[in-house]
């Protein structure tokens, strides 16, 4: 877990493709890509000391707000795939992440994602300092850079 100074340089996790993910063409469902990328973000969450739970009773929730994906190449059965994410911009009421998904050196998909702070009306608002990590800072610490 960060300590309370330290800004997220980036995270990364493991999954293996899996049979039942694959459409008609033997390889992965382009919907499927989806599924990996929230997962990714929620161990992100984990790693960077974020209490989803606690969050949820509190009546925040992390809803996407844009999510943009470029597919580069096929994944296939048995792959072992890594996924990365990156904060790349932190405003009031949202997190900018960039998420890669690579097989060794092969890029297979990338997606720019949106995360909206929202209360429980479901509204966008700020983070409670509780909340705000410093985990979601991009890897310069900057919060947001107007150019």
């Amino acid at each position: 877990m960060l300590g309370k100074t330290a800004v997220a340089k980036e995270h990364r996790c493991e999954i293996k493709v899996r049979t039942y993910e694959l459409d008609g063409y033997g390889h992965v469902n382009n919907a499927v890509y989806l599924n990996y990328l929230e997962y990714a973000r929620s161990e992100f969450l984990s790693s960077i000391g974020f209490d989803y739970s606690a969050s949820v009773k509190a009546g925040i929730g992390l809803y996407i707000s844009r999510i943009a994906i470029d597919y580069r190449s096929p994944s296939f059965t048995g792959d072992d795939l890594t996924i990365v994410t990156v904060p790349v911009k932190k405003r009031a009421a949202c997190v900018n992440l960039s998420q890669v998904i690579m097989r060794g050196d092969t890029l297979i998909a990338e997606a720019e994602v949106v995360w909206a702070f929202v209360n429980e009306k479901g509204y966008p608002s700020r983070l409670p300092e509780r909340f705000d990590l410093p985990g979601f800072l991009p890897p310069n610490g900057k919060a947001f850079d107007k150019n």
